[in-house]
């Protein structure tokens, strides 16, 4: 198998490597290559910004919904997610609870399917990406979400789960909303 210049971009990307260069140079570009309208910007926000219009037009969207769900990590940690959602492993009832009282999202859970509905119940986009990414079609970042949800979902269910953005202020819709599914298979029953 050989290893391409692409390869080793998504791979440095996912790792992380790639956003030493930003605070090492305290958030600015320095490369001067820049137009006059992306120097005022940090290099971070440049960056992102070519990297969301590039990805949707290099990979296809099973490979984009993959990378963009991995990089909710980021943010996931970032929140202390885990620390959070300890108190609620295996209460779904006190967690859904906590996410109206506390969120203010709206939820719809059927416990006979296991299949949840949230709505987030804002009028606007809550990622944190979305000032770097002014300009671009980047509705695509609508599968980190998922990957959010998966992670914070399957920590509380204590069982892989599935979410997928069912609409989205991003793709044009009034609020966000997720359909989260309980995977069950033989080692999960």
């Amino acid at each position: 198998m050989s290893f391409t210049r692409k390869d080793f971009l998504k791979t440095l990307c996912l790792s992380g490597a790639c956003m030493g260069c930003f605070t090492a140079r305290g958030g600015q570009a320095e490369s001067g290559i820049s137009s006059a309208d992306d120097q005022s910007k940090p290099l971070a926000e440049q960056w992102l910004g070519k990297l969301l219009s590039n990805m949707g037009d290099e990979l296809n969207e099973e490979t984009l919904r993959s990378v963009l769900k991995s990089c909710s990590i980021a943010h996931f940690d970032d929140l202390k997610m885990d620390e959070l959602l300890s108190p609620y492993k295996g209460k779904v009832d006190a967690f859904i609870k906590f996410l109206e009282d506390e969120w203010g999202w709206i939820i719809n859970f059927d416990e006979t399917s296991n299949v949840l509905i949230a709505d987030e119940n804002k009028e606007h986009c809550v990622c944190p990406v979305v000032e770097y990414d002014k300009g671009v079609d980047s509705s695509a970042l609508c599968y980190c979400s998922e990957g959010f949800a998966e992670r914070m979902f399957s920590i509380i269910w204590e069982k892989p789960v599935s979410a997928r953005v069912i609409s989205s202020i991003r793709r044009g819709d009034m609020r966000c909303c997720y359909e989260v599914n309980v995977i069950y298979d033989e080692l999960f029953p």
